[in-house]
């Protein structure tokens, strides 16, 4: 239920209602009519609400209005909020939002600190020169800057001022490993503060970082009603389904389903970077009149302006993706989002499908299983709540492999990209957190290199003895294809040369040894990981050393101690005990009477 914002129990400034005017934002939603009031009542407050919920505006409007209502005004270099959040896509729509509000409120400086846009010289420069009295920051950026010493930047001292502190998307921030991080940032923070920590789930390290970060906090959970009643964990307006599909259609489903949804914004999550990097290039040549674009997390520099970009595109687009676009990000109008992969994390599946659906508007979201992955359907209604409508697959699907492959054969690089991509897809499904019923056994591998329009079957020790029987691999010499960029194909044919002379390929490191002439990926990577065993070993052992050698310590001072005792009881004389304290390596010397 919405509440107008002069219902919420307490009074809000007029440049900040005159921002959520001139916004478009009439009424509350569940999660600011709730949190809202709490935090400016000086609570700390634990929120948990379904993704798409509007949990920005329930801590942007409290920050504002608890720095309007300070005694004396902050000054240059006095920090008076921080937000952590977990991914600078998602601290960059949080300043935007800010920036809004701070038109009417020219009083407050922020500063963005996140790595991609500013390096961390940048980051010095800006505070030192304009300070910020609100800093939006990535938790391993704030804390290579907290603890800088000799940079002429003191964030330590601006903090003494801190008012509120804000952790965004908690259990991601603690799902990407910054559990240590935030503890140690939370150290330089003073203890009179107020905290907020907003999430989507709350799990145990949540709920574990709540006792460390927030001081008797009040715990909000906002879940929207929907028609069954259910309480999913996503939006009402949110239509959720599955298609049953074989690993070597998922392609022509999906190039089908872009071409009979358009126009729109479309978003296609799949498992790994390499996946990514290779279908976006397919679906490019396959959806000429779409804006296809592509991001993953290993794009450290670019990331950002493909995320921008995509954005403000009004024509129809389709982001091809990772997880790391799962969590809190918010594209206006996505109209589809497609889970080309299950998720290795059960939770991410609704945060993919919350990426569509926001703030009320109605959404689609399509998980395309694999037949072995069918009874992941009922998994996910269990662990995570939410109710999937099954799909029938679309008629007439494209048979694409033939020119898929054709492709493959006029670049090298593509065919490298492929083959990356399928390997890639295969060590992922390996390590899925659901790999009870998600097993890797159970895959048909021949559909499934169809389905990326490989040449030929790559070398990997999960391929050993499984059925294929679906996939016709290529009959053409894979030397003879090349790159098109001139440069790397000259070098290659420096090594192919020196292979075919000696059948060793030159190794592209210097000091790494020759790579043998059949060696797949797969070995190389058995090779890594037994050399990771024989160091663990090696460990162990210097421990049972150390071990041994306290063990002997420990008798030694036992016997001391024993010594001493029958001293005290003048079992021995003291010319006895000093005779066998100083002589160890004596035997000790029958008790005498005192």
């Amino acid at each position: 239920m919405k509440t107008e914002w002069n219902e919420l129990g307490v009074k809000l400034s007029e440049p900040i209602l005159r921002t959520l005017k001139d916004l478009n934002f009439t009424k509350t939603t569940p999660v600011q009519a709730a949190c809202i009031p709490l935090l400016l009542q000086k609570k700390d407050v634990c929120a948990e609400a379904v993704t798409g919920s509007g949990k920005t505006l329930a801590f942007i409007i409290p920050i504002l209005e608890i720095l309007l209502a300070r005694s004396t005004p902050l000054k240059k270099h006095e920090i008076g909020a921080l937000i952590i959040s977990p991914t600078r896509e998602l601290a960059s729509q949080i300043d935007e939002v800010l920036t809004k509000f701070l038109i009417n409120l020219p009083q407050f400086t922020h500063l963005q600190m996140i790595g991609g846009a500013h390096t961390v010289v940048q980051d010095i420069k800006d505070f030192t020169s304009h300070g910020a009295h609100i800093i939006i920051t990535t938790p391993g950026r704030f804390m290579d800057l907290l603890i800088r010493q000799g940079d002429h930047i003191n964030l330590a001292g601006g903090l003494k001022s801190l008012e509120i502190l804000i952790l965004d998307e908690a259990d991601r921030l603690l799902d990407l490993g910054f559990h240590a991080t935030l503890n140690t940032i939370l150290g330089f923070l003073p203890k009179q503060r107020r905290t907020g920590l907003f999430s989507a789930t709350q799990t145990r390290e949540v709920e574990s970082l709540a006792r460390a970060g927030l001081r008797n906090p009040v715990a909000v959970t906002v879940k929207e009603k929907n028609l069954n009643n259910d309480g999913s964990r996503t939006p009402a307006s949110l239509a959720n389904y599955y298609m049953v599909v074989e690993g070597d259609q998922k392609l022509a489903v999906l190039i089908t389903l872009m071409k009979t949804k358009a126009p729109g914004k479309f978003m296609v999550f799949m498992s790994t970077c390499a996946a990514v990097e290779y279908f976006s290039l397919i679906l490019k040549h396959f959806l000429p009149s779409v804006t296809v674009m592509s991001i993953h997390g290993k794009l450290k520099t670019t990331r950002f302006k493909i995320f921008d970009k995509f954005r403000s595109l009004k024509t129809t687009g389709l982001l091809v993706c990772t997880d790391v676009m799962a969590r809190g990000i918010d594209i206006a109008d996505i109209d589809w989002v497609f889970q080309f992969d299950a998720p290795s994390c059960a939770s991410d599946f609704v945060h993919r499908c919350g990426r569509t659906a926001r703030i009320g508007n109605r959404g689609t979201a399509l998980a395309f299983l694999q037949p072995n992955e069918e009874p992941y359907v009922h998994f996910i209604d269990i662990n995570q709540k939410v109710k999937l409508t099954h799909m029938e697959l679309p008629d007439d699907l494209p048979v694409n492999l033939a020119e898929i492959r054709q492709m493959q054969q006029n670049d090298r690089a593509l065919m490298d990209k492929a083959t990356r991509a399928f390997v890639s897809y295969i060590h992922s499904y390996v390590k899925h957190e659901c790999s009870v019923l998600l097993r890797v056994k159970d895959l048909d591998f021949g559909r499934l290199a169809v389905g990326f329009g490989l040449l030929t079957l790559p070398k990997m020790p999960e391929l050993k003895n499984r059925k294929t029987d679906f996939f016709q691999p290529v009959s053409i010499d894979l030397n003879l294809i090349t790159y098109k960029d001139k440069a790397r194909e000259k070098i290659r044919q420096e090594k192919l040369a020196i292979y075919r002379e000696t059948g060793v390929w030159p190794s592209s490191k210097a000091n790494s040894g020759p790579m043998k002439k059949n060696e797949s990926w797969s070995e190389k990577k058995a090779q890594k990981c037994r050399k990771k065993e024989k160091k663990k070993l090696r460990v162990e052992q210097k421990k049972r050393k150390r071990a041994a050698v306290d063990e002997d310590e420990w008798n030694e001072l036992a016997r001391d101690a024993r010594l001493l005792k029958k001293l005290k009881k003048r079992k021995i004389s003291e010319k006895s005990f000093e005779k066998q304290f100083n002589n160890k390596t004596e035997a000790a010397a029958p008790a005498e009477e005192a």
